[in-house]
């Protein structure tokens, strides 16, 4: 993924059916639904444009409501000669606000990088080439919701955020370097592709790795190194998180926030 400063890309992995996806041409796989004209396809690569006039969308397989359940990640852009801002976010049954926000240690216009979710019924990890920059825990047992009943799918796109995504609105978006775009390739997804309602099996399909893989028991949490790298993350890179934020949540830490 490519990227400019002073808009907003969003990465979104929301409410639809999964399937297995292995750089198949763009017309299988997504619709676009809003500002096609702002859209390239070159083979397996897609280029989102935005200039003054409009932003783009392109989905797959996205389904709407207000109880919907989402992982994000949200590019923020920057200050020219400063990192560049990513942000994450999750949703469970329609209630967001679990905002985190991270400066990323490599330019990411300069080149590709792979940004990924790694689910299963124990943790959900957001990842970045790889490392891992945030963890969510199941938490059920404790009361807290977790991401688990509705099926899910991706969405991509690039829209002007500057009433709130650059310092907080403060810095506006220089329309004289527009079209600004966000290039995206190599989109893989590795799970179970939903049967249609009313199937016996809701199940009729699962990714390239084995039928549930990521629930297995080797598969652990997150292992030793894993866990050495959300803390130098954390350590190092997060600038933001909604779980200290006792202004905006005057009613005390969120559960889920409590003995992460």
């Amino acid at each position: 993924m490519k990227m400019l400063s002073y808009w907003k890309a969003i990465l979104t992995v929301i409410n639809c059916g999964i399937i297995v996806v292995h750089a198949a041409d763009f017309d299988d796989l997504f619709q676009a639904s809003w500002a096609p004209d702002h859209i390239v396809v070159q083979g397996a690569q897609i280029a989102l444009s935005l200039d003054s006039s409009t932003g783009c969308v392109c989905m797959q397989m996205a389904s709407e409501g207000p109880n919907r359940d989402e992982l994000d990640f949200e590019f923020l852009g920057n200050v020219s000669g400063e990192p560049y801002v990513v942000q994450t976010n999750l949703y469970v049954n329609g209630t967001g606000n679990r905002e985190q926000r991270h400066y990323l240690w490599f330019d990411p216009t300069k080149d590709f990088h792979t940004y990924s979710f790694f689910w299963n019924k124990r943790a959900i990890l957001f990842l970045v080439d790889d490392i891992p920059i945030r963890e969510f825990p199941n938490k059920e047992k404790k009361g807290v919701a977790y991401p688990r009943s509705q099926a899910m799918g991706v969405h991509g796109s690039l829209w002007n955020a500057d009433d709130w995504a650059t310092q907080g609105g403060r810095v506006k978006t220089n329309w004289s370097h527009s079209p600004f775009v966000v290039e995206f390739q190599s989109l893989e997804i590795d799970a179970c592709q939903l049967s249609p309602d009313g199937a016996d099996d809701p199940v009729v399909k699962c990714g390239k790795s084995g039928q549930f893989w990521w629930d297995k028991p080797v598969v652990k949490e997150v292992n030793k190194q894993r866990k050495r790298q959300l803390k130098w993350i954390r350590d190092n890179f997060l600038i933001y998180d909604y779980c200290q934020d006792v202004a905006r949540f005057t009613e005390g830490m969120l559960r889920e926030c409590l003995q992460r």
